[in-house]
């Protein structure tokens, strides 16, 4: 089966929601609130070319489980 780039980024989405589904299920669990806690990463890219203007904010919120889930996701992609 040939990997591709679709394929890599789907693996690495699917782990980044199972990561977050995974940390909002331990919120409650106060011994792991270091896996819980998130970080806000921000970026506001905008332009006003005259023809076409745009204004687009995206916000992505980090934390540790999440990124455990991107790590999965990467490996489970290497293994296919």
């Amino acid at each position: 089966m040939k990997k591709g780039t679709i394929t890599l980024i789907i693996f690495l989405i699917v782990g980044l929601i199972t990561g977050i589904i995974v940390g909002q299920l331990l919120a409650s669990v106060p011994a792991l609130s270091f896996l819980t806690k998130s970080v806000p990463i921000t970026w506001q890219p905008k332009a006003d070319l005259q023809v076409i203007k745009y204004d687009i904010d995206l916000m992505i919120r980090l934390n540790l489980c999440s990124i455990l889930g991107l790590v999965g996701g990467f490996f489970l992609y290497r293994k296919l």
